[in-house]
């Protein structure tokens, strides 16, 4: 690590400020050039720590930039990981508050959760298929706090990955009923197509960005729990949306979900 705990808590403040209140800031690389992998993640680490303090839940996990299209969206070639609380949580077909947010945008999601615990090294597909107790479809909505969407990934990583809203299916499908590779994934925006794709975007299986997630915490000798739910990552590039848009996401064999943002 390069920065010290002290710089870490301040730039974890500063990034949730302007979460919390919805305001753009610059990347925060461009004043801490020096700060490498390890600070990015201890600065997440340190806004999750401020949530749970102030008596937010942490209820899964998400795993970010995992398709080609998303990677070729944001110019990069590897993922990210991060974390969800209960308040980013959205019930289906809820309405979403635009003036809660800066620059929204929904990408589809394939959700897991796990019967049981997850930990690398060493995790691959068929041990997540294995852990795994059913999935779901769901909808993600990122926002950068990052100005002009001018960002690196060691920036996004700090900013808990763009991560502010969530909403989930109704259908818990058992994982060994579906073929996550060749599932049919349709997101609409009043009632227009707006991205289509198949679960094998996913680097090439949507299990995998979950066994990137075990490893990764494996390295920090960390697990991912029984009973956690995870986004896998968007199935397609993420797409902005404007006031009284209504997004559905349509998954086959997984149903639908959807938002209205107000």
């Amino acid at each position: 690590m390069k920065l010290t705990p002290e710089i870490i808590a301040k730039l974890a403040e500063h990034l949730e400020d302007a979460e919390l209140k919805a305001y753009d800031v610059v990347k925060i690389t461009d004043a801490h050039p020096e700060m490498d992998w390890d600070d990015a993640y201890a600065i997440q680490a340190e806004i999750l720590r401020r949530k749970l303090a102030r008596g937010d839940r942490l209820v899964g996990l998400k795993c970010g930039l995992t398709s080609r299209a998303k990677m070729k969206q944001m110019g990069v070639d590897i993922a990210c990981f991060g974390f969800l609380v209960d308040a980013f949580s959205v019930m289906d077909g809820a309405d979403i508050k635009l003036d809660e947010l800066i620059h929204p945008k929904v990408e589809p999601e394939i959700v897991f959760v796990l019967k049981k615990p997850l930990k690398g090294p060493g995790c691959h597909v068929g041990s997540v298929l294995a852990a795994t107790d059913f999935v779901m479809a769901g909808i993600e909505v990122i926002d950068s706090r990052y100005r002009d969407f001018k960002f690196d990934l060691k920036s996004v990583v700090a900013d808990n990955c763009s991560s502010s809203r969530f909403i989930l299916g109704n259908q818990a499908v058992p994982v060994n009923d579906v073929d996550l590779r060749t599932l049919g994934v349709v997101m609409e925006i009043n009632g227009q197509a707006v991205s289509i794709g198949a679960g094998a975007a996913v680097l090439g299986h949507p299990a995998a960005a979950i066994a990137m997630l075990a490893n990764h915490l494996g390295a920090y000798g960390e697990e991912i729990p029984a009973g956690t739910m995870i986004l896998s990552g968007g199935v397609t590039e993420a797409v902005a949306v404007r006031s009284r848009d209504f997004v559905n996401l349509r998954i086959q064999a997984l149903g639908s979900v959807g938002a209205r943002f107000i």
